[in-house]
């Protein structure tokens, strides 16, 4: 079982580490090295906590999901190919997802628990004629990112659905503030073309 412990700020596992050394472990870790795995761990567990953190909140289930994270980092290092991106992005990118995945389960969980509890009480037109009318706007959604650049993708899920600043995605995916910028508004333009909203 993996234990979290998380550095003091200011320590180098915070501020980041550079790419080759994230990448040269996560070959390591690929080949079976469970020593470059523990140094990798020891490397990432307090941005990986982080990032998990701000999106639940709850500490408990964050220090669950790093774990989940790390797991799926040991099981899948062979995935990671070095010229499709930088080591901390991937690794962000598994933490991001794996904390999103555990906020749509529990609300999944709750809603379930809300049909059951109301099933037995009509449910007025109204509310039916707004949810049909969200669910055909998330599809819309859904489209219309699904027809951006992968990295435009990233840029505009980690700003837009995962809340964070302009700076934090650039921290994140490992790449120039002025670069999220342009992945940024050229996402949403094509997203505003692709919805057919107005300038």
């Amino acid at each position: 079982m993996l234990v979290l412990v998380e550095n003091a700020p200011g320590t180098e596992s915070e501020i980041g580490t550079p790419s080759s050394t994230l990448e040269d472990y996560l070959g390591r870790v690929a080949a079976g090295d469970q020593q470059a795995f523990a140094s990798l761990y020891d490397l990432m567990a307090s941005r990986v906590l982080g990032l998990i953190r701000k999106v639940l909140i709850d500490h408990a289930q964050s220090e669950e999901v790093a774990q989940e994270v790390f797991l799926e980092i040991w099981q899948n290092a062979t995935r990671f190919e070095v010229g499709r991106g930088a080591a901390a992005s991937w690794i962000m990118t598994i933490a991001h997802r794996r904390a999103i995945d555990r906020v749509r389960a529990s609300q999944a969980g709750r809603d379930r628990d809300v049909k059951i509890g109301i099933r037995d009480f009509p449910t007025a037109f109204d509310e039916v004629a707004e949810s049909a009318e969200i669910s055909i706007e998330h599809e819309r959604v859904s489209r219309a990112m699904a027809n951006l650049t992968e990295i435009q993708r990233q840029a505009v899920s980690l700003a837009y659905y995962g809340g964070y600043s302009q700076s934090e995605v650039a921290d994140i995916l490992s790449v120039p503030l002025g670069t999220v910028k342009t992945r940024l508004r050229d996402g949403m333009i094509r997203l505003r073309d692709e919805l057919g909203v107005a300038s």
